[in-house]
């Protein structure tokens, strides 16, 4: 390990007591009960534990009711965080952090922590796998192919480490949004229950309507979301209203046309009650013009869904050999501003992060060194 570097492990699948240490990021509380009775202790420490654990405790506090000593060591075991291979921390001058987290297997998946308006609140992006298949020639991403999904309990440490970074800023994490790498569609069960975990009263406590959801559009998928009953926010990221633009950003866009996968985002809305946001990336010259817009607002109309126009992080040559740029100043207004005037729901985000290459893939795919503990 280089000097001065603190490396973070992300845990590996299976609820781990047989190992010595329990990885109870990757536990329910029933199949964590189940664990501990096996072993001659009581199933009802195991909710104790887990809330501990998801608040970052070390311990029960003062006054409260002890727990049996391998518990509390199992449990500062996981509090401390564990040696690994692979991580990194970068600040950025507008508050964003960026964490390349190391696995259990060498390899490495990011998370992003940003700001809030609100000073004391942060929003967290998430990873649903390493690496991604979906290629966009947009997305660094896409030039590390895909290496694996994630289990439950990586995508539940990533929340755990964003959270623990919100507070030593003095913020409180309040939403995350699977829209780090991979397509979080491809690897549903997995990222359905690492919801189930953080968003549960008794064990993160985030809340299902915090929870956002993002795919490129894969149809079945988002239909698979709406019956897990979970009722969190789905965001689309469409990218183009014409196939033939968005086959050319998105591969999977010849499979699924923009068309029917605004039909499936309104039947998740329909299913849901939750308005649904088209994620719309400005790309100069390619999907920014006027026409274009006139085109989205026919696609979404009569629809009530939200569109967010993203300026365009630039991450180098995509798979095609194509170097995007983000769209002018002057042409995302007047792409919004046609939106707004038909009748959309239109907001153009602020980019965050480029001073320390936070777009998806970006960390990952340089093989960046540490910059210090996470």
């Amino acid at each position: 390990m280089p000097p001065g570097t603190l490396l973070f492990l992300l845990g590996g699948a299976g609820c781990c007591v047989d190992r010595g240490v329990t990885d109870l990021s990757e536990c329910t509380v029933e199949g964590l009960g189940r664990e501990l009775e096996a072993r001659g202790l009581k199933a009802s420490h195991a909710a104790r534990l887990l809330r501990l654990y998801y608040a970052g405790k070390p311990g029960p506090d003062p006054g409260d009711p002890p727990l049996p000593g391998v518990l509390v060591d199992w449990l500062r075991a996981q509090a401390s965080g564990l040696a690994g291979p692979g991580a990194a921390r970068r600040v950025s001058a507008d508050g964003t952090v960026k964490l390349l987290l190391g696995l259990a297997d060498g390899r490495r998946v990011e998370s992003v922590l940003m700001p809030d308006f609100h000073p004391d609140r942060a929003a967290g992006c998430l990873s649903s796998q390493v690496g991604c298949a979906m290629g966009c020639d947009f997305c660094a991403t896409a030039r590390m192919g895909l290496e694996r999904n994630l289990t439950a309990g990586e995508i539940v440490r990533q929340f755990l480490a964003l959270r623990r970074e919100a507070r030593a800023a003095g913020r409180t994490l309040r939403t995350v949004v699977f829209m780090g790498m991979g397509e979080p569609m491809l690897n549903l069960d997995q990222v359905l229950a690492a919801i189930q975990r953080i968003a549960d009263n008794g064990l993160g406590g985030l809340g299902w309507g915090q929870v956002t959801v993002s795919t490129v559009g894969i149809v079945p998928g988002i239909d698979a979301l709406a019956r897990s009953g979970l009722g969190v926010n789905l965001a689309v990221s469409l990218h183009a209203p014409d196939d033939q633009t968005r086959a050319r950003l998105i591969p999977v866009g010849k499979r699924f046309g923009a068309a029917e996968v605004v039909d499936a985002a309104g039947r998740y809305q329909e299913h849901t009650g939750r308005p649904v946001s088209i994620q719309y990336c400005l790309l100069r010259g390619v999907n920014d013009s006027l026409d274009q817009a006139g085109q989205l607002v026919q696609l979404l109309s009569g629809r009530r869904m939200h569109v967010n126009l993203l300026s365009y992080n630039p991450t180098g040559a995509g798979l095609s050999g194509t170097a995007y740029e983000a769209s002018s100043d002057v042409a995302a207004a007047a792409f919004m501003e046609r939106l707004k005037t038909d009748g959309l729901v239109a907001h153009l985000r602020i980019p965050r992060g480029r001073d320390i290459e936070a777009a998806c893939g970006q960390l990952a795919g340089r093989g960046a060194p540490a910059s210090g503990p996470i």
